[in-house]
């Protein structure tokens, strides 16, 4: 058996795949046995998935002890959002188990009919199917069944019975629900509907803890801290605090004032640094690209026709990384908004958009449907919000195709994307619609009067219950609250 063939430098495995090279050679590195101490053979090959991102793919085989093993390992950054697939598979639908699966090496996946879990240690970086995943996971667990039926056969019993399930659902005898939850992001199971839903299949983003966090290597060391005083020249003392400029520095008072004192220098910094906020909150914060520390500034401003909302931004100095959010301000709607715009014209594309991380996005015209959390909290335009919705499918799902991808699957994504570029031409016309559970969601009219705006309707409706479960409605409880504002009130009448 011939290895040598392409033996290289594990440097130059490294920087080919740092490159966006389309077809990728395969690699082959000596590396060390760990069995028997001998030299094997790592092979490394840089592929793409279709419908997910680029991977590298890494199998070790020596030939003196057969010793075989393979990982995947991700060529990309860790996403700035968990992600948490959940799949509901019927009994006697073999195609369902036929799913391809990455789960990554900070993946958890679970089984609550059966109880089961399978840790990030377990299976890490792996690259199978639905049955695949089951299938190893219930080899392994069988592996150790001699010793332990001479050490615990109660506990060998127990793993028994539970085994049987285990391949029950593996083979499709038994429905169960498969859940994947990677708080990188970098996991998948497939959707062979895509770019439509799945009505098996729901995919949800979150914000990682603190903990999830410490976990994928965020943690601040001693040169990261060193490095921020730095950059702050001394002032770390004082960026613990929430820090307000002064009131009236800043937007409409200023510029009254400066232009009362006739001083053009002043009214033109005055005037120009803000337009909106009558007053500006800095905090300190962690970088989440690099984990160093920064500043993020926060102001409340009221949108016309909407509502009050607060505005967030953040840059690190350290590594150029920059983030804004928006978020809802005021009491929590009592009912959920659907908006719907009739796209016919290059001013509709030029409408200002307020998206919040609790609004799906629908453009019927093209079957496409993203669901709440997909591209978070956004400020934008219609044209904007289409170019985003582009670029995350092509990061996120992907427009790259693989060997194993089917042609009329190629065929179907190629059209896909044609279409979607056909909407920002308004070759026809289309629709738009946002719903937003927490009607926190916004289209500017392009009317005064918001009721003379033929093209945009605003429907509010009455959220259902598992809504109100999702957002965590149904478990708040404000009695307490509530005795307390009357009891306030009822001083002060007194």
């Amino acid at each position: 058996m011939e290895y040598n063939n392409m033996n290289v430098d594990v440097g130059l495995v490294v920087e080919a795949v740092s490159t966006d090279v389309g077809d990728a050679p395969l690699y082959t590195v000596e590396s060390l046995c760990m069995r028997c101490g001998q030299n094997g053979i790592t092979r490394f090959l840089f592929t793409s998935i279709p419908n997910f991102r680029k991977i590298l793919l890494s199998a070790f085989e020596c030939i003196h002890c057969s010793e075989r093993n393979n990982e995947v390992q991700f060529a990309g950054e860790i996403q700035p959002r968990g992600c948490n697939y959940s799949l509901k598979v019927p009994s006697g639908d073999p195609k369902m188990l036929n799913r391809q699966v990455v789960k990554s090496e900070s993946a958890t996946i679970k089984i609550p009919e059966l109880d089961f879990e399978i840790p990030p240690e377990a299976q890490r970086g792996s690259l199978s199917t639905v049955e695949g995943i089951l299938m190893r996971a219930a080899d392994e667990l069988q592996a150790l069944q001699e010793e332990r039926k001479k050490v615990s056969p109660e506990t060998a019993e127990a793993i028994d019975q539970f085994l049987v399930k285990l391949r029950a659902c593996a083979t499709g005898e038994s429905s169960f629900t498969f859940f994947l939850d990677d708080p990188a992001g970098n996991s998948f199971i497939e959707n062979p509907f895509t770019p439509s839903s799945d009505p098996s299949l729901t995919l949800k983003f979150y914000e990682r803890t603190p903990e999830q966090q410490a976990l994928l290597g965020y943690l601040v060391d001693s040169t990261q801290i060193a490095h921020d005083e730095a950059l702050t020249g001394g002032e770390a003392g004082v960026s613990g605090q929430v820090r307000r400029e002064p009131h009236g520095s800043i937007g409409a008072a200023a510029g009254h004032r400066a232009i009362a004192q006739s001083n053009s220098a002043e009214i033109a910094d005055a005037l120009f640094r803000y337009t909106a906020p009558e007053e500006v909150m800095t905090f300190p914060s962690t970088c989440g690209a690099c984990a160093t520390k920064c500043e993020t500034r926060m102001f409340v401003t009221n949108i016309p026709y909407f509502q009050e909302v607060i505005v967030m931004a953040s840059t690190c100095d350290a590594c150029g990384y920059r983030n804004s959010e928006l978020k809802p301000g005021g009491r929590i709607p009592e009912k959920g908004k659907r908006i719907t715009l009739h796209v016919k014209n290059v001013n509709d594309l030029s409408r200002d958009i307020i998206k919040s991380d609790t609004a799906s996005v629908e453009v019927p015209e093209l079957d496409l449907e993203l669901t709440s959390g997909t591209l978070g909290g956004v400020v934008t335009t219609v044209e904007g919000l289409i170019t985003k919705i582009s670029e995350s499918l092509e990061r996120v799902h992907g427009f790259t195709f693989g060997d194993s991808l089917e042609e009329n699957r190629k065929t179907k994504w190629l059209d896909f994307r044609a279409r979607l570029t056909k909407l920002l031409s308004l070759e026809e016309p289309w629709t738009l619609i946002l719903d937003d559970a927490l009607a926190n969601s916004f289209v500017a009219p392009a009317t005064d009067d918001l009721k003379d705006d033929k093209q945009l309707m605003f429907e509010e409706y009455e959220r259902s219950w598992e809504q109100n479960e999702e957002l965590g409605l149904n478990d708040i409880d404000t009695s307490s609250a509530d005795a307390a504002y009357e009891s306030a009130n009822t001083t002060k009448i007194e």
